[in-house]
Parts: structure tokens; C-alpha cells; sequence
């Protein structure tokens, strides 16, 4: 006797196994850049990879010609947006041997900025499903995604541990937070107890993405010392990125973006830096690629450079030049799909460096970014800080003492002079044959 199928209850069943197989395929799968390229597809919100931190790789570390061999490198990271799952990047563009990371791990920090994980948040990181990766010398891996909920504007804790000598570590040598480092395999410690020994450096880490119903996408910040942040408060995630970020999760309207810090203090435009002057970093031009445009759901890039250009470099009298270079970012960025919002150079009267022709420069270039002639959009940035009764100098509340570089206050000003709405919609590759400005 043959039993009796009921279609209506398995037709229920197959759609009730569909949508299961769907929800587990939505979660674990690691693949979603290929939909989430800049300039392609969207894909679903909850699929979508954003960046929620970021450090440029910089230079080889003095005095690290081996690595960290047999040391725990616990790096506190701050998020500008959360999810509910995790990855990581791990640079060795740097190195000249192969790096081994035998145990890496990420967790929330218990209380921010120390070494001791939130109950409950520990979790071991994997590559290709693998515990451990060995890292090629100038390469860089992305984890497999990390089940955890990530909170916005919080710390992580990314732990690696290396159990043999490689080469020279990379590093991000000026990084405005304390990170920790402990003798042996201590990545999976929740204490933070062993973490004896501080940082002020970010070591082999260069980004943590996150994905979720809100990770809408990615705004990075490419620029010199004033992105970078280098007279902010140490520990209290005071650069103007962090002030960006805040007004994206908390202003009506404003775009759910990540936002990644991409500054280099010392960064240059159009130049390299030396091997008299390693941690300025490779020009922005160089490193656009990198650091900004392979970004996990790159949608707007605010651009902040110039100033070390006008003090260090030979053609450092020509605005024209610089405008140029300024020009090609448009250029390869729109083509890309992605938004550029350039920003005028700010004041450095009172400064060691300040000579009156390099200030002619600076006014020069800042008329042609705002007659529309450089970028399409722009953040006055000089506006925002300069000091009325002397627009060469900064305004005092706005000026962290040395006439170059901002106070927090003057961090915050720049992060409220961007126009949040220059930050989405569409993008129309700019004209870049000759003769044509692309910033019209």
C-alpha cells in the first residue's frame, strides 16, 4: 500500500527549506565584493561590506628588522559603524620575508582603550578556514567573516600572534591610540593581564570591515597629518574622521557610511617619501589604488593633501601642478563609480615652514578648488579654520599650538565644514581628455 502525499504540506516544506538554505547562505557567505565592487551592483544591505576602520601601511618599523617573533600584538581599533559580523586585513607590504600569523583572534574591548575583552566576545579568527596564514612578503590576506556583533563607535581588539621570525613589521607608526604587546601566544587571553608592554603604533593590521543591515557604505579620508590626526588626544578618537563619523550615525538624512582614515603625517601628493623620510609614506597618487578605491563598499573619498607638497617638494611653486594632480584622483576615482570631494589647503602662517610665496601657492590653489576648476565638490577646510582678523593663520581656539596643525576643536570644524550630501548619489565619470577640467 503506497502512502499519501500531502502537496500543500510539502510545497510548504520545500519553501520553508528554501528559505533556511537562503538565510544560511546570506550569513556565510564571504564572497559579496564581487556585488559589492565600487561602481557595480548594490547588493541586498544586509549582504554589504562597509569599512568601519582603517590604517594606511606606512613603512617598515625601525628596530622590528625580524618582526615580532614569538609576541601577542593586541591592536585597539575604534569602529565608525557597526554589524553583525566581522574581517579583517593584514598588511606585509613591507616585508621582505614571509610572514607566519599562527593565532589571530578579535574581540570588544571591555573598557575602551585597554587590553581585556568584553565577556563573551572572544573569537578565533580564520583564513580560508584555515587558523593560520602565512602572509607573502609586500602582500596582504582578508580573514574569513567573524560572527559577532559589532557595535558602532567602539573598541576592537585584533589580536595576531607570529611564532617565527619575518621580516621587517609594517606598521602605522603615529597612530594616536595605545595598543598592547605580550610574550607568547596570548590571542585568545580575555584578561588582558599578560599585555605588559604599550604601542603607540598599529602593527600589520590595515582595516576591519563590517556587514549588516546598516552597512550602507564607505566614505574614505585620504590626506597628510591633518587626516591623520596627529595632534588630536591620544585615546579619545578625536580626528576629524572620528567627528565625521559621528554626524553619519547621528544626523537625519545622512548616509549610513563607514569612514576610514587613510591619512599618512608627512603625505605628499605627488611625491614619495624618501628613504631620509620612510614614514611620510608613498604619495597619494601612488597609493590611491590601495587605500582607497579596493575599499569594502567605497562610495565617496574626501581628499585632504598639499601642504607637504608646497614644503618639500621642488615644484612646490607651481598651483598648477598640484591641481593636476588633484585632477587625475577625479579622474581615476569617478571612473571607478565613486564620489570625490576634494577640500581647500589650510592656513600655516606662524608656522616654521611658512614662507609668504608658499602662502601665494596655497591661495592660488584654494581659488581654482573653489571656482569648481580642480573638483567637482570641495569641503572649505580653509574656511573653516583660519582665523578672521588674519586669514594666513589659524584661528587660536582652532590651533593645537604649533600654527599647522588642529587643536581638537579645530578637528571638529573641518569634520562639521563637509556637506553631507555630497557624499551619495549618483556619480558621472568626470571629462578628463585636454584640456577639460574634471572638476566640472
Amino acid at each position: 500500500m503506497s502512502a499519501r502525499v500531502d502537496r500543500p504540506a510539502l510545497a510548504g516544506l520545500a519553501a520553508a527549506v528554501a528559505l533556511v538554505v537562503a538565510v544560511v547562505l546570506l550569513l556565510d557567505t564571504g564572497g559579496e565584493d564581487a556585488q559589492d565592487s565600487a561602481g557595480g551592483g548594490r547588493a541586498p544591505s544586509a549582504e554589504r561590506w562597509a569599512g568601519t576602520w582603517s590604517a594606511a601601511p606606512v613603512a617598515a618599523e625601525p628596530g622590528a628588522r625580524d618582526g615580532h617573533a614569538g609576541v601577542s600584538l593586541r591592536n585597539v581599533v575604534h569602529t565608525s559603524i557597526g554589524g553583525t559580523s566581522a574581517r579583517i586585513q593584514l598588511s606585509n607590504l613591507y616585508g621582505t620575508r614571509p610572514l607566519p600569523v599562527g593565532h589571530a583572534s578579535l574581540a570588544l574591548a571591555a573598557v575602551p582603550g585597554g587590553p581585556a575583552a568584553a565577556p563573551g566576545t572572544m573569537r578565533r579568527i580564520t583564513f580560508s578556514g584555515r587558523p593560520a596564514v602565512t602572509v607573502p612578503a609586500g602582500g596582504a590576506v582578508t580573514s574569513d567573516p567573524v560572527r559577532l556583533t559589532v557595535p558602532a563607535a567602539a573598541d576592537l581588539l585584533v589580536t595576531t600572534y607570529s611564532p617565527a621570525p619575518s621580516g621587517p613589521a609594517t606598521h602605522h607608526p603615529y597612530a594616536r591610540q595605545t595598543s598592547y604587546l605580550a610574550r607568547g601566544d596570548r590571542a585568545a587571553d580575555t584578561t588582558g593581564a599578560p599585555y605588559t608592554e604599550q604601542s603607540p603604533s598599529w602593527r600589520y593590521l590595515t582595516g576591519v570591515d563590517v556587514r549588516g543591515p546598516r552597512t550602507e557604505g564607505t566614505v574614505v579620508a585620504v590626506g597628510d597629518s591633518i587626516t591623520d590626526g596627529i595632534t588630536s588626544t591620544p585615546g579619545a578618537n578625536h580626528r576629524w574622521t572620528d567627528f565625521l563619523a559621528g554626524r553619519l550615525r547621528t544626523e537625519p538624512g545622512a548616509p549610513r557610511y563607514g569612514v576610514l582614515n587613510q591619512g599618512i603625517s608627512g603625505n605628499r601628493l605627488l611625491t614619495d617619501g624618501s628613504r631620509w623620510s620612510p614614514d611620510n609614506g608613498p604619495s597619494v597618487l601612488s597609493r590611491l589604488e590601495r587605500d582607497v578605491l579596493s575599499r569594502a563598499g567605497v562610495r565617496a573619498v574626501v581628499v585632504e593633501i598639499g601642504l607637504n607638497d608646497l614644503f618639500k617638494s621642488p615644484r612646490r611653486l607651481d598651483p598648477e601642478t598640484l591641481a593636476d594632480g588633484m585632477r587625475e584622483i577625479v579622474c581615476r576615482a569617478t571612473a571607478r563609480g565613486v564620489r570625490v570631494i576634494g577640500s581647500t589647503l589650510t592656513p600655516f602662517g606662524g608656522h616654521r615652514g611658512h614662507q609668504p610665496k608658499l602662502d601665494a601657492v596655497r591661495q592660488a590653489l584654494n581659488a581654482r578648488i573653489r571656482a569648481g576648476e580642480v573638483f567637482g565638490q570641495y569641503a572649505d577646510f580653509d574656511k573653516a579654520l583660519r582665523d578672521p582678523r588674519d586669514p594666513s593663520r589659524l584661528r587660536p581656539a582652532h590651533d593645537s599650538g604649533d600654527h599647522l596643525h588642529p587643536s581638537d576643536e579645530g578637528y571638529r570644524a573641518l569634520a562639521d565644514a563637509v556637506d553631507l550630501r555630497q557624499l551619495k548619489g549618483p556619480v558621472r565619470a568626470a571629462r578628463c581628455g585636454p584640456g577639460e577640467s574634471p572638476g566640472r
